[in-house]
């Protein structure tokens, strides 16, 4: 079978193409999506049994001035995926984020609760998922804090600045899952590849930390002080989207996938280090340290 998958050169695509044999992973310049006859004639060609839809605008702030150029790519271009792959009977995996609920709960979202974007890139991913969940053969899997080793993320952020100051500040009030693209990837393989019933899912480590304690453990991971990380509010890092305060996913709907839910975070990260260490030039061993 024959996987098709969009935004393959990015963190996430990435890890998913190399766990597959027989795939297409066009880039943004081979198939644009936002042109729905392309996206048609791409998917007439290739035939794939699935569609994974990595390619998405992540740049939260920018959607905020921009919200119709990223509705066009995270909601009109899925609508355009979803039309094609029904043509074909293709399943289609989107993936999708933590932004479409408001952040206002205390205990782990699960898969259907009402969503309520805080955010204009919240509001275009959810109108991606409208499309999806709409038809019989497509799945939504929400994920949030994603780090790999293909491309910028949080954590390896910190370990850069782990080599460049004496102290860094990170917020800690707002609670969510850190995620290892490797992980994910595995689980949307396995889901797409399960008799699965449609709809949506979580597809985020288990359990849950702040900002502040995944910047900690980095630090210890490289070898440094992790009270070199300063704990802080949000209201010190003001951005021009907001971001909810509070991002912990549920689970529960992989028992009907007979899949179980994905590794805590903490056992993830340890476990992604060592090929994070190989791809990250800031995070390998023997690099000065300021503590």
């Amino acid at each position: 079978m024959t996987w098709l998958v969009t935004g393959g050169g990015g963190m996430l695509g990435a890890d998913v193409v190399a766990r597959l044999d027989d795939v297409v992973a066009p880039r943004r310049a081979d198939l644009d999506l936002t042109d729905a006859g392309a996206v048609r004639d791409a998917l007439r060609r290739h035939r794939p049994g699935v569609v994974v839809n990595c390619a998405a605008w992540t740049a939260v702030d920018d959607a905020e001035t921009s919200e119709d150029a990223a509705l066009a790519v995270n909601g009109t271009a899925v609508g355009a995926l979803v039309e094609g792959c029904a043509e074909i009977g293709a399943k289609l995996v989107q993936v999708s984020t933590d932004y479409v609920f408001p952040g206002t709960a205390t205990e782990p979202y699960p898969e259907d609760a009402p969503t309520a974007p805080v955010n204009a890139y919240g509001r275009t991913k959810l109108a991606g998922e409208a499309a999806v969940l709409g038809y019989e053969r497509g799945y939504v899997v929400r994920t949030a804090w994603l780090y790999g080793a293909n491309g910028p993320s949080f954590a390896r952020t910190m370990a850069r600045l782990a080599g460049e100051r004496d102290t860094v500040e990170v917020v800690d009030d707002q609670a969510g899952q850190p995620t290892w693209t490797g992980d994910l990837a595995d689980r949307i393989v396995a889901l797409a590849r399960a008799d699965a019933p449609a709809g949506a899912y979580h597809g985020t480590n288990a359990g849950r930390t702040t900002w502040y304690g995944l910047a900690r453990e980095v630090f210890a991971l490289l070898g440094h002080d992790p009270d070199r990380v300063r704990a802080t509010t949000s209201e010190k890092f003001v951005r021009p989207a907001p971001r909810p305060a509070f991002s912990v996913l549920g689970h529960g709907r992989w028992a009907a996938a007979g899949l179980p839910p994905m590794r805590g975070w903490q056992e993830a990260l340890h476990g992604a280090w060592p090929s994070l260490t190989a791809a990250w030039p800031e995070a390998q061993p023997g690099r000065p340290s300021l503590a």
